[in-house]
């Protein structure tokens, strides 16, 4: 589309005082769409004319979780200095400074995102609640989690770069390496783990965090290039839910920037085969052995390891560095069923 025709384009679709509000609500944080027609007052049909317009006009994104759909600005005031787009979300923080009446209107917007936190932290408390006992039951085999924590801190040393958190369940992960992390994209399969993900992670800013919805097998994803691509994909207490370890490791190296790492959390290979049916545990650990032939298999140099005894599981934690070029999936090696 010609330069011109973008700009009447994104200019038609600001004209209207709601659009407008809903950009700067989306600058706060990812909304749900009935979350902003609460904070506007107006209806959800009404609201949802205004999203398509903002979509079709390349401001906002809309992802659709389950029965749910969010939205999040597709603009932001840090992008490229020459961007369309980052020019009018600054025009639009401007704005908000030089014309009262709408920097008020936006204040107050902003006061009752507050409302809209407090109801998702309230959610979420009610579901820790209701699977407290089983999580605390999981627990009590193995290390507390400070020290996991610890050492993976310590094992990704530097910079994380674009990290992808695989699995991310509450986004505890997600939040502990968000400050170190050019850019953090927490992916799960489940709608509500993602919303227990999203009220943990609400207080960082718009843009740093992106939560997707979808599958470890099948990551929703570009293939990684020289420029593109996660710098650091993790999968933290996730592998032994795979069926197929290695085609979820492949799919890791898909999306893994040359020269990027992969970490995996788990356990080493145990015998607590209730673990199957209580927690859906598809593989009873992984031995250092296993672990090498899939990163090698994948594409990946396996990069070193540690071991966290704790109780009766041991939890082990390896890395690998992302090869220049990968196998395919059929060249991968059979684990045994275990």
């Amino acid at each position: 589309m010609p330069l011109v025709m973008l700009v009447l384009e994104t200019l038609r679709a600001l004209a209207d005082p709601t659009r407008l509000r809903i950009m700067r609500l989306l600058a706060s944080m990812e909304l749900a769409v009935g979350e902003l027609a609460q904070v506007l007052g107006q209806s959800q049909p009404r609201v949802s004319r205004h999203i398509k317009i903002l979509c079709d006009a390349g401001l906002a994104e809309r992802r659709r979780e389950g029965g749910w759909v969010f939205l999040r600005a597709a603009v932001s005031e840090t992008g490229a200095p020459d961007a369309l787009g980052t020019a009018l979300a600054r025009v639009l923080v401007s704005a908000e400074t030089d014309d009262a009446a709408f920097g008020a209107q936006c204040a107050e917007d902003r006061q009752h995102l507050g409302v809209i936190r407090s109801a998702r932290e309230a959610s979420a408390a009610d579901y820790f609640a209701r699977h407290a006992a089983e999580w605390d039951e999981l627990r009590s085999l193995h290390i507390a989690d400070g020290p996991v924590e610890a050492a993976l801190g310590e094992m990704l040393s530097g910079q994380i770069g674009r990290l992808l958190d695989v699995g991310t369940g509450t986004g505890r992960i997600a939040e502990l390496f968000a400050a170190r992390a050019q850019h953090v994209t927490a992916l799960d399969k489940s709608p509500e783990m993602l919303r227990l993900a999203r009220t943990r992670l609400q207080h960082l800013p718009a843009g740093h965090v992106s939560l997707v919805q979808g599958d470890f097998a099948q990551l929703p994803f570009p293939d990684a290039g020289i420029d593109g691509g996660f710098d650091t994909v993790l999968f933290h207490q996730v592998l032994h839910y795979a069926l197929a370890p290695q085609a979820v490791l492949a799919e890791a190296a898909r999306v893994t920037a040359p020269g990027g790492r992969v970490v995996i959390v788990d356990f080493a290979p145990h015998e607590r085969e209730e673990l199957r049916t209580a927690h859906a545990h598809a593989r009873l650990g992984f031995s250092d052995a296993q672990v090498a032939a899939l990163l090698t298999a994948a594409g990946f140099d396996p990069a070193g390891d540690r071991a966290l005894p704790g109780h009766e599981l041991i939890v082990k934690i390896w890395t690998g560095v992302r090869r220049e070029g990968r196998a395919s999936v059929t060249e991968f090696p059979r684990l045994a069923a275990q």
